[in-house]
């Protein structure tokens, strides 16, 4: 267990870094294998680059971007930057570019990492708008056309070069970095993180040395030793968002190995490459799992489906013992040792055969996947977190996981209810404030408090359980109150729908827009008359499409009050993407559909 008088990242890097020198520490897949770096590697390369930020002019509290998709040198930017004593900040590599300039010019960006010639783009076609920027940093070697675009206005260096500065100055100048984390105070701000902005401009969320040590803290003492240098993470998420941000950092309390996967779109063939004992994820990668397995199912034989009815049974008997505290019976033990062999262990290999936690956070996760997962031997770890409170405050225990709950608050987490069930954060894991806002920051923290917009309530046994966000609760014309992520997370577990938006605030009934992706149908184009190159809006209008779409919804009402049925809905006639209506941790940007589809949502109460 790690303990540190003074908290700040630079010397938790330092008592890892004594702890486990010779463990591996950063691993990335390469020729389909793992390739590593230990921790005293690490440490050469985190010290290498922060000695070559100093002498290229970066100086403490001056701000510094980081625009890219997820890599190792991406972290390792992270931590160098955080070293010299700079403040960091991430952009989304999905951003639009006066997205990224704006992030840019409100927190005043001295200095720029970009991934690429495309990222790059972005930031010339605002050269005219950045009057801070000073440097700009290429993960990779940009362009002579690109170049060309900015060689005038600012400074350039590859990182590349970037290592090779810093290798020969920290050769030279050996105890710069040392001297910068012994100047570290836990109150300094190591971070702007900015929300990813669905509902207006987005606000920057002042992360402090002290706040973001804490988080980190409170995770290890909330797992109980559980977690080792002996197990390995495949790192996907972004890490411009606060989960793949700590995702990145929990070597330093763990001692493990973060490997690196080269992209989201290759994360399948990633796991059976780096066989990870833990991975972080979204819900929307477990959706899509399940949803996967389920097709696969659906289109199975006869017999094959039969098994698969029965396997899931013998599991839910034997599970509802468990969570009872009760013994199973003999016969439950044997039969569910069987259902796994012929069904569950084959789903259990998919993901490297090693797999001893998945932990899932950014929104809540439906507990008819948890729960068919765990029968596969798959432990989800759900909790809870926002950007506000640098991530996890809340996680289900290692010892007992419950369904449709976020789990338990943890280390110095303190959680209460306003009147109206939200629920309000006291923490030091916790921003500062909102970054140049003033009103925003009165508004959002009260006597050390901190309202999080959801609204939720404790379980009899200590468990939260988020209801939804506050402001997406909808109240009907005859006063029902309603809960729209419930319904939407019943809804996504069906096989044609992949997203859904509910609607009817002030309204007499509930309609929905649907999302469809193309994979569930495959099968039938040809019988349909359909290529399999056709497009979303041809499905969308597609007859048996919206008959499998009707089905899937009737079956979701039945699971519903008659005041949460939903009486309509429209499939909408494009895929859902981050370039249009997610956000880049997988999140509905619920007004944006909202608007974009305000006609048809009329049409559907006319």
């Amino acid at each position: 267990m790690i303990t540190l008088t003074t908290k700040t990242i630079g010397r938790l890097f330092q008592k890892r870094i004594t702890l486990t020198p010779d463990r591996p520490a950063i691993g990335w897949i390469e020729s389909a294998e793992v390739k590593h770096l230990t921790f005293d590697q690490y440490k050469e390369t985190v010290y290498s680059l922060t000695s070559a930020l100093v002498k290229s002019g970066i100086q403490v509290g001056d701000r510094f971007g980081i625009l890219g998709q997820t890599c190792k040198e991406w972290h390792f930017i992270d931590m160098g930057a955080m070293l010299a004593r700079a403040v960091v900040i991430p952009v989304y590599h999905t951003y639009t570019d006066k997205e990224v300039a704006y992030i840019l010019n409100h927190s005043e960006c001295t200095a720029l990492v970009v991934e690429n010639d495309r990222q790059m783009d972005k930031v010339v076609s605002q050269i005219s708008e950045l009057p801070h920027l000073k440097t700009i940093i290429s993960l990779t070697d940009l362009s002579e056309a690109t170049l060309k675009k900015f060689r005038n206005k600012w400074n350039y260096i590859t990182y590349k070069e970037l290592i090779k500065l810093g290798t020969e100055e920290f050769k030279s100048n050996p105890d710069v970095v040392n001297n910068l984390i012994e100047g570290q105070s836990p109150d300094e701000t190591a971070s702007i993180v900015y929300t990813s902005g669905t509902t207006g401009e987005p606000k920057g969320a002042v992360i402090t040395q002290n706040g973001l040590t804490t988080m980190l803290l409170n995770v290890q003492k909330s797992t109980y030793g559980a977690f080792t240098p002996l197990d390995r993470t495949l790192t996907f998420l972004p890490l411009s968002h606060v989960l793949g941000r700590a995702d990145s950092l929990l070597p330093l309390i763990f001692g493990w190995e973060a490997v690196y996967a080269e992209s989201i779109d290759k994360l399948i063939g990633n796991i059976e490459i780096a066989k990870p004992t833990i991975m972080l994820a979204v819900p929307r990668i477990f959706e899509k799992i399940y949803g996967k397995i389920m097709e696969q199912i659906e289109d199975g034989s006869f017999a094959k489906k039969k098994v698969f009815a029965w396997a899931i049974s013998a599991a839910e008997q034997y599970f509802e013992k468990i969570d009872k505290d009760l013994s199973p019976s003999t016969t439950e033990i044997l039969e569910y040792k069987l259902a796994y062999k012929l069904v569950f262990a084959k789903i259990y290999a998919r993901f490297g055969g090693r797999i001893r936690f998945f932990v899932s956070g950014g929104a809540p996760l439906a507990p008819e996947i948890i729960k068919f997962l765990r029968y596969a031997g798959l432990t989800i770890l759900e909790g809870y977190g926002l950007t506000e409170t640098i991530a996890p405050c809340c996680l289900n225990p290692l010892s007992k996981q419950v369904a449709g709950t976020v789990g338990r608050p943890i280390g110095d987490v303190e959680f209460k209810f306003a009147e109206d069930g939200e629920i309000l954060i006291k923490s030091e894991a916790m921003l500062k404030e909102y970054y140049k806002n003033p009103l925003a920051t009165a508004e959002a923290i009260h006597d050390g408090w901190f309202a999080s917009g959801d609204i939720g309530s404790f379980t009899p046994e200590g468990y939260l359980k988020i209801t939804d966000r506050k402001k997406d609760l909808i109240i009907t014309s005859g006063g029902k109150n309603v809960a729209p992520q419930k319904i939407e997370n019943i809804a996504k577990t069906k096989r044609s729908i992949s997203q859904m938006v509910v609607i009817g605030d002030k309204q007499k009934f509930l309609v929905a827009l649907i999302g469809i992706e193309k994979e569930p149908f495959l099968p039938f184009l040809e019988q349909w008359g359909l290529s399999s190159d056709c497009s979303i809006k041809q499905l969308s209008e597609n007859p048996e499409v919206i008959e499998m779409v009707q089905k899937d919804i009737d079956s979701v009402n039945s699971e519903l009050s008659q005041y949460e049925t939903i009486k309509k809905f429209t499939i909408i006639p494009e895929e859902f993407q981050m370039e249009n209506f997610l956000t880049p941790s997988l999140k509905i940007k619920r007004k944006v559909v909202i608007q974009n589809f305000a006609k048809e949502i009329e049409a559907m109460y006319q």
